[in-house]
């Protein structure tokens, strides 16, 4: 939630940070705002709404001058969205500029205190609250910035990203982290340095970047050095420098309207990139090293406990499907905004999976915490390298999806469920729950996998078609059974994360349970109705659906005429083990929501009240 751009060096700031924050926007688009010192003059403008906004209100070069600048693009949290409560924030006297991502919680009794010591507040924000809390330090204890900085930061409680300046000392900025991410991309010679909430800003200027953990601040100083210490106890950190592996074309639209269209059409490659080097079936092996290294912790794992959030919690439930029918070990799957709040039972002969696309989803990170206090093994599967919960995981494995930067996830869905798939197979072997033709089997199977995707993609037109009769309805229900209930579940969160009709994903024989009272003439049903599994009971829910004039759009098999006789609309896709067909049952769903909402004129990629990477409470 929220973006942070920054730069202190020797070229202009302006079109570094303003390019920034639009690739950055997808954290969060309530306000923006850009501050940009020369030495001489704070040039500050920030509004409501998003950053084309912001270009607007800067009308002159003159107010774009100078070598040092910070900007943010907000999802709010304190105070509603608006110019006043945007960011940066200056504290009272004018000295110090300050941009946040996260929250402060006990920012309430640090204001009490600051009004009585003459502080007035302008806006409803912590984060104000923080810029003059570190003020106040830094006046009362005749210290420098960083050093007010880190006195103010043991003091509060919650979680932060921040990047502050003091117009005193132009060649420094501050920025410190805890539960929000923050990456320092490093210039050559040191002669500038970049400062990002991920590394997407800065790719076209460096490949090095240095990634905060938990609990560390930077001093980062013009021409000169980064100085990295822990908030605690003023230790100094060693920071090192890692190569980024992401290039600009991946963060770019490439000729597509949407990145949401762009990012479902590359699932083929996705799922390739996932795969390559682990998946090799003409040998029959499956090589994951961060599975490989601790075979003995799942082997020997008595449960598994998959935790995540939203679309990668339903990659869980797939997971759970695939893990109990292939290794045989019970597998509980939790949100872990919940996980973390009900004292679960979890032992040192539990494993714990954390699946987050961003790998900074902040309940998430808090569940990993949790499990690890517990003893339990924690395995993370995360796209993005170098995040948080990469970092805090025992083990893990990367997906390979590629940067997405459309809020609502699609190729992450799919490569979670590609790598998951993966272990499980690798497990089934491992343990003797899988005969070995078909093991062999399954292997070549997923090999062709991104092939029967490109083919389902091909229907595109088709789902197109379907979205145009559908645009207006109000409500709808997804069913699915089996392997493909949670596909229904995705299916209809991203109906009302995009388009922001009302869904609903149930498991197809709880229709009868309650939701079967809502189908009339104007009820859209979609049901995911593959020859695999349990064909006979599905076509015998979607007979219930039509006796009660429901409409229904089916997804079948190839070659399917029984449900084509009864649905109102078809969508073909090729055959393929039931175990797998989530990877190919998602993709029409992901283009018939994605459609319903160009046609709606909905904002695709910047759905309203979300943002991609849920990194606060």
């Amino acid at each position: 939630m929220c973006g942070i751009t920054g730069y202190i060096g020797y070229r202009d700031a302006f079109p570094i940070i303003i390019n920034g924050l639009k690739r950055l926007e997808y954290r969060g688009y309530d306000s923006a705002g850009v501050v940009l010192y020369d030495g001489n003059q704070i040039n500050l403008s920030k509004t409501k709404g998003k950053v084309s906004d912001l270009l607007k209100k800067f009308d002159s070069d003159t107010s774009k001058v100078g070598n040092l600048g910070i900007g943010h693009t907000r999802w709010a949290t304190h105070g509603e969205p608006n110019d006043i409560n945007s960011h940066p924030h200056t504290s009272q006297s004018g000295n110090l500029v300050l941009v946040h991502n996260g929250i402060i919680e006990n920012y309430n009794s640090i204001k009490q205190e600051l009004i009585g010591r003459g502080y007035s507040f302008q806006s409803d924000t912590d984060t104000e609250v923080l810029v003059n809390f570190i003020e106040e330090i830094k006046i009362q204890n005749n210290v420098k910035l960083g050093k007010a900085v880190q006195i103010a930061l043991n003091q509060v409680v919650g979680a932060y990203a921040i990047a502050v300046f003091d117009i005193d000392k132009p060649d420094e900025i501050i920025v410190a982290k805890l539960g929000s991410p923050i990456a320092i991309g490093v210039g050559k010679d040191l002669e500038e340095f970049f400062i990002a909430s991920d590394a997407s800003p800065f790719i076209e200027y460096t490949r090095n970047a240095i990634y905060l953990e938990d609990g560390e601040m930077a001093i980062i100083k013009k021409r000169r050095e980064v100085i990295v210490k822990k908030i605690d106890d003023d230790t100094n950190v060693d920071a090192k420098v890692q190569e980024l592996q992401m290039n600009l074309g991946e963060i770019e639209k490439n000729g597509y309207e949407h990145f949401m269209l762009k990012e479902i059409h590359e699932q083929p490659r996705a799922i390739t990139d996932t795969f390559r080097g682990r998946l090799l079936p003409e040998e029959g092996i499956i090589k994951i090293s961060g599975l490989e290294n601790n075979m003995k912790r799942f082997l020997n794992a008595e449960r598994i406990i998959i935790v995540a959030c939203g679309t990668s919690w339903h990659a869980g439930l797939v997971a759970e499907y695939i893990f109990e029918e292939f290794v045989r070990i019970p597998v509980e799957v939790e949100y872990a905004s919940e996980f973390r709040y009900r004292n679960p039972i979890i032992t040192e002969r539990d494993l714990v999976i954390a699946i987050s696309q961003s790998g900074e989803t902040a309940d998430t990170l808090a569940a990993i915490k949790l499990a690890k206090s517990k003893g339990a093994f924690v395995f993370g599967v995360c796209n993005v390298v170098g995040s948080s919960i990469a970092r805090e995981n025992d083990s893990g494995v990367y997906t390979h999806a590629g940067p997405e930067i459309g809020v609502a996830s699609t190729k992450a869905f799919t490569t979670q469920i590609t790598v998951l798939t993966l272990m499980a197979l690798r497990l089934a072997r491992a343990k003797g729950t899988m005969t070995s033709a078909d093991y062999r089997m399954y292997l070549q199977e997923m090999e062709r996998i991104p092939a029967k995707v490109e083919k389902v993609l091909e229907m595109d037109a088709k789902v197109e078609e379907i979205a145009r009769k559908y645009l207006l309805s109000t409500n709808c229900l997804y069913l699915g059974r089996g392997y493909n209930f949670p596909v229904a579940l995705e299916g209809a969160l991203k109906l009302k994360e995009i388009s922001y009709i009302h869904a609903e994903g149930y498991p197809a024989a709880e229709m009868k349970h309650g939701p079967i009272a809502l189908i009339d003439d104007r009820m859209p049903v979609v049901v995911i109705a593959t020859s695999r599994g349990h064909y006979d009971k599905v076509v015998s829910n979607i007979q219930e659906i039509k006796s009660r004039s429901g409409k229904i759009i089916a997804v079948v098999t190839e070659g399917d005429t029984v449900v084509r006789d009864i649905a109102d609309h078809v969508i073909e896709i090729p055959d393929t083990e039931e175990a797998l067909s989530p990877l190919l049952t998602t993709i029409p769903l992901q283009l018939l929501s994605y459609y319903i909402a160009v046609m709606r004129n909905c904002n695709v990629d910047q759905p309203r009240n979300l943002a991609k990477s849920v990194t606060v409470e």
